[in-house]
């Protein structure tokens, strides 16, 4: 279904900022973030967890002060972000989502009443709440709405308690809200994290149709490629500036990559350099001593006279190195997927005729030996994630059984983050080592957890950060089965695919539960399990 709200409508729709930065605790987040989008575009925002594309869209909602630098909105704004608003029903999310439409509606008939009543400048009143609502296409919010939940697969009955949702079905609901609400501007973090494949489909839809201006963040490589016509790119640079490319998601990645090899030869060439004159100098203190050293045969008269050039020769080396300064920052380095052992067995994990009553009702068969592989896929509510409960141990099926090998280990990655206290990420992988009895990698190896976020308490971290920290915490115990419920939320593209490339590869067994049609390609050689 396409967009009922005009593009003549929103044509005032636009975002700018200018020299932005922002910092947390003296910690530039934002650095020099320049972007300026109209109505039609579709701004995407990518980045490793922890470079700031939340925060960005913080500032661009208004919800966040500037360090420095200036934003310009025009437009209503709606915001899609990774925290529900604390309220009671559906019903109620549903209202303070459409709070704008609400207050147009109200407008509007308010300043009817006035040019009924004949009040004075009555005329002008009204034709900006007509304006304002048509915008917005006010009348028909609620039922755009409505088509937005069925198509996400969200609870329609406005008297239902939020509390008697899942945290996905909550952000289903909110989700529709934003589409059908009609906001000129549209400001979205991670809205694929609890969508299914016909949830996907509606959303790419909307967006492409939206027009207005939409900036986006999203682990979701396929919804990027087929949505976004710029993107920000907030990854580390050689400059330390973010960067912003056209041609769509594609030529974003094209750009990187080109970025990335003369990154990399402009660091290789700056050491390089630095290493030569450092042996230029080494050999030119080495010629100083040895003709200072007397030799048989030799008068010390000859050798004496050589010594001021051999000084200077080698000051001048010395200069040499000291002006020369390594500019070029080294690139990051990425995700190293520690060694996962192959069971000495064949059969690892088994399952036959699992069900739980009210989650898992078709009965679930899976059998996995060392190194084999599996996706789980279904609509939203098919069981996927109770059926990776069963099998890490942690739900006890209604029928059927689970075996497990003796010695194997299970790692299970969650969709949602648990509670962790106070404890710093470092101190949390460390103790996840330690109770798994086996040696594992130090935190900073796996190349998931930057040197700032690894002293940080894990409550402090972004919700990015956090979700790597959970991969690594699963990784600690050096796995047999690795047990992955939609691992891609929250995650970098760049990760995904190193992570996508590394379980291809491991000889631990694994299994997949997701939604990321990037993924799904990528692994489209992997047997299914579709519930």
């Amino acid at each position: 279904m396409s967009s009922s709200l005009s593009p003549a409508r929103v044509r005032t729709a636009h975002v700018r900022m200018s020299g932005v930065h922002v910092s947390f605790g003296g910690r530039p987040v934002l650095a020099g973030v320049d972007l300026v989008a109209a109505a039609g575009d579709r701004v995407a925002v990518v980045g490793e967890n922890g470079r700031g594309k939340t925060t960005l869209l913080r500032v661009l909602a208004g919800d966040l002060p500037v360090d420095r630098g200036d934003v310009v909105r025009a437009g209503s704004v709606g915001v899609a972000d990774q925290q529900i608003p604390p309220v009671d029903t559906v019903g109620d999310l549903i209202d303070l989502e459409l709070t704008a439409v609400r207050a147009a509606q109200a407008r509007l008939e308010h300043a009817a009443q006035a040019l009924t009543d004949g009040r004075p400048d009555a005329g002008d009143a009204y034709a900006a709440a007509l304006a304002e609502a048509e915008a917005l296409d006010a009348w028909d919010a609620d039922r755009r709405v409505e088509v937005s939940l069925a198509a996400l697969n969200a609870a329609d009955d406005r008297a239902r308690p939020l509390g008697t949702l899942s945290v996905g079905q909550r952000h289903r609901v909110r989700l529709a809200c934003l589409l059908g609400a009609g906001h000129p501007v549209l400001l979205l973090d991670e809205p694929t994290n609890h969508l299914d494949a016909s949830g996907l489909d509606h959303l790419t839809e909307r967006l492409r149709a939206h027009p207005g201006v939409v900036v986006l963040v999203s682990h979701d490589r396929a919804l990027l490629a087929d949505v976004a016509t710029t993107v920000v790119d907030l990854d580390p640079s050689s400059d330390g500036r973010p960067r912003v490319h056209g041609g769509g998601y594609r030529g974003h990645v094209e750009a990187r990559r080109a970025e990335r090899a003369r990154w990399e030869a402009l660091h290789a060439e700056q050491v390089a350099e630095r290493e030569r004159l450092a042996d230029d100098l080494s050999a030119a203190r080495n010629r100083l001593r040895d003709n200072w050293r007397p030799a048989k045969g030799h008068g010390r008269h000859t050798r004496a006279t050589r010594a001021p050039g051999l000084v200077r020769a080698v000051h001048r080396r010395q200069e040499a190195l000291a002006a020369h300064v390594v500019a070029v920052p080294p690139p990051p380095t990425g995700f190293a997927m520690p060694e996962l052992p192959r069971d000495g067995g064949t059969a690892v994990l088994r399952a036959e005729g699992a069900t739980v009553a009210g989650r898992l009702v078709t009965p679930a068969d899976v059998a996995l030996d060392s190194g084999d592989r599996l996706v789980v896929t279904g609509r939203n509510g098919a069981g996927k994630s109770t059926l990776l409960a069963v099998l890490a141990g942690e739900l006890e099926p209604t029928a059927g059984t689970v075996t497990r090998a003796r010695s194997v280990r299970v790692g299970y990655l969650r969709q949602e983050s648990e509670p962790v206290g106070r404890r710093t990420a470092v101190e949390f992988y460390d103790e996840r080592v330690a109770r798994s009895g086996v040696p594992g990698p130090a935190l900073a190896e796996l190349g998931l957890v930057d040197a700032y976020d690894a002293h940080r308490p894990v409550a402090e971290l972004s919700v990015g950060a956090r979700r790597r920290l959970d991969l690594a915490g699963v990784l600690a115990a050096r796995p047999h089965v690795l047990l992955l419920d939609e691992p891609t939320n929250h995650l970098s593209a760049a990760l995904v695919d190193e992570l996508t490339a590394a379980l291809g590869s491991t000889p631990a067994a694994v299994v997949l539960a997701t939604h990321d049609r990037k993924l799904l390609r990528d692994t489209n050689s992997w047997p299914r399990l579709a519930l």
